[in-house]
């Protein structure tokens, strides 16, 4: 297996199909996924736009087709040159975890393959097929981090000829990072918003990007962690009237079962309370906010958060995606969650 790290991307892209045919992306950045599978199609070279070329899958349908990768991998293009089977939301189907080892054991030479999946844990069997063959590239795409997030922010901007001033750019950092995809559309829409200005200001960051109530948006993550449905309704009651965006909400809570994830690896690693847990992870959270999540910490596994995290990104991809569906998929999403929460309490 060839792994390549973040910072190791932007150089292995520029000869990423000359000695490869195989691409496992994958990682907490469903965004960043789909960003640079898109990039890393780009470059074999098969026109996008062919559908006799680029064959397009989800990895939930071979289970009722378990051979048709092998059978697209294999097969001749109806008019010659290369071809690219693309398959999405990958987890740990058996169909598709023997598929490319099957392939891994003896790549195409008239075809790639760009698996994209979700965050795999090191045990997952996708992953295990893909770092066990020399052939396969595997590229790891973790959530941005700060240095990403103001490298992301200058880009954008200089396509539009924008500075940014120091005060903005804190604020806007503040309201960026769990989804590529999601970050770069908001700092488009700024730029888009910051045409003719010679350099973007606080106060417009402020206007575009929203003022959102974080006292509002945490109500409703602790009636979401909490499964307190009527609590839940009434707090996005409000932030729907205060005009605050409900994708706030969403990303919001991705972020609070990401360190609920934290947290109970480190429970279940050190074989702590949930409790003691708090007096370390959550020293930052507010006082009043501690008793949801050591509740939330009882009642939430490991595997299960793992589950939500990908649910929740997956939704988040999807409200960048069908904008003109933002609310009702984050609306629908977070009541699910709250539901979800609700059983594992016994609310």
């Amino acid at each position: 297996m060839t792994e390549i790290k973040s910072h190791e991307f932007e150089g292995f892209l520029q000869k990423a199909t000359q000695s490869y045919r195989i691409f496992v992306i994958y990682g907490p950045d469903r965004g960043l996924v789909s960003e640079r599978a898109g990039m890393i199609a780009a470059k074999t070279g098969v026109s996008l736009s062919d559908p006799f070329s680029v064959i397009k899958l989800e990895a939930s349908d071979l289970q009722k087709e378990p051979g048709r990768v092998l059978d697209e991998v294999n097969a001749l293009g109806l008019f010659g040159g290369d071809r690219l089977i693309w398959i999405r939301g990958a987890a740990n189907e058996k169909a598709l975890i023997d598929s490319l080892q099957e392939i891994a054991a003896n790549p195409p030479e008239g075809s790639f393959l760009v698996i994209e999946a979700g965050d795999l844990k090191k045990t997952s069997g996708l992953r295990k097929a893909a770092e066990s063959a020399r052939t396969v590239v595997a590229i790891l795409c973790y959530a941005d981090d700060a240095r990403a997030l103001n490298a992301l922010i200058d880009a954008e901007l200089a396509a539009e000829n924008l500075r940014i001033s120091p005060a903005a750019r804190e604020r806007l950092l503040e309201s960026l990072g769990g989804d590529r995809i999601a970050s770069r559309n908001e700092i488009r829409k700024l730029a888009l918003y910051g045409r003719g200005l010679a350099i973007v200001e606080e106060e417009h960051v402020a206007e575009i990007i929203g003022d959102a109530s974080a006292v509002s948006v945490d109500d409703a993550v602790d009636a979401i962690l909490g499964g307190d449905t009527a609590a839940f309704t009434e707090a996005m009651r409000k932030i729907i009237a205060s005009k605050t965006a409900v994708f706030l909400v969403l990303r919001g809570c991705l972020r609070q079962f990401q360190l609920l994830d934290v947290m109970r690896a480190e429970m279940d690693e050190k074989r702590l309370q949930p409790g003691q847990v708090m007096q370390t992870l959550g020293r930052h959270l507010h006082f009043r906010r501690k008793p949801v999540f050591e509740k939330a910490l009882r009642n939430w596994t490991s595997p299960a958060i793992a589950r939500e995290m990908n649910r929740l990104q997956a939704a988040i991809l999807s409200t960048r995606k069908r904008q003109s569906l933002e609310d009702s998929i984050a609306l629908q999403t977070l009541l699910s969650t709250t539901l979800q929460s609700g059983r594992k309490s016994g609310a």
